[in-house]
């Protein structure tokens, strides 16, 4: 695998009983206010990282998620699959052309992966 396929977990997303709540308490402790704020995601750019809020349960969230960003979103999941990992989340378009997906490991960690587009 190149060192450029794997670029590090950049976005991690949390699952909010109540996202207005939660942007309220993220913004205080980041000290900004979201890039990104709708009733179905919030978002917050900060120190290099992404950091979304999502209603719990939506786009099958229901713990926290890291996403690592991929160069190739279908190489990456046809690897960690053939490595024995399990497709949890198959990739979709989430907006702005960029593509997530989920896999799950050998434990039942959930690993996000991400693709810009």
């Amino acid at each position: 695998m190149a060192d450029e396929a794997v670029q590090g977990i950049k976005t991690v997303l949390h699952p909010v009983a109540d996202v207005a709540a939660a942007k309220k308490l993220y913004a205080a402790l980041f000290g900004i206010e979201p890039q990104t704020d709708s009733e179905y995601y919030v978002g917050f750019d900060v120190a290099g990282q992404h950091v979304g809020l999502v209603p719990a349960g939506a786009q099958g969230i229901t713990s926290q998620v890291a996403y690592w960003h991929v160069a190739d979103l279908e190489a990456r999941i046809a690897d960690v699959v053939a490595a024995g990992g399990t497709l949890d989340s198959p990739a979709k378009e989430v907006g702005g052309g960029r593509r997530v997906a989920t896999v799950t490991d050998l434990d039942g960690n959930v690993l996000g992966l991400l693709q810009d587009g």
